[in-house]
């Protein structure tokens, strides 16, 4: 199954990589991935991990997300199997989130997981 992204996310990645080329000059229509990992670390022992990248290898699993390129080092999926990156926009706080279903615990300030 993997990872993938909502419509909403999907169009929030979009604008942020349209103010990555406006303001840094990268090349429009660039080979941009969002990728998403995990790292160790926080206090329940994992943390996500996502940023752009721009090359990807046979180790990844790429997908198109609603026109959103999306790269997962499949050494990564026992972690994140299943997981939907959503974007939050509220009055208290705002960003993207992760509902994984191999999550068993976190943390209080929800930034890090384990499974």
């Amino acid at each position: 199954m993997g990872v993938t992204l909502t419509e909403k996310a999907a169009n929030e990645v979009k604008k942020v990589i349209e103010k990555m080329v406006e303001e840094q000059g990268l090349p429009e229509g660039g080979e941009l991935v969002l990728r998403v990992g995990v790292q160790g670390g926080g206090c329940s022992g994992f943390s996500y991990s996502l940023g752009f990248d721009t090359t990807t290898s046979e180790r990844d699993r790429v997908v198109d997300v609603y026109g959103v390129r999306l790269a997962v080092d499949k050494k990564f999926d026992p972690y994140l199997d299943g997981t939907v990156v959503d974007y939050y926009d509220g009055l208290e706080k705002r960003g993207f989130v992760f509902n994984n279903p191999n999550v068993v615990k976190t943390c209080g300030c929800g930034s890090s997981f384990q499974v």
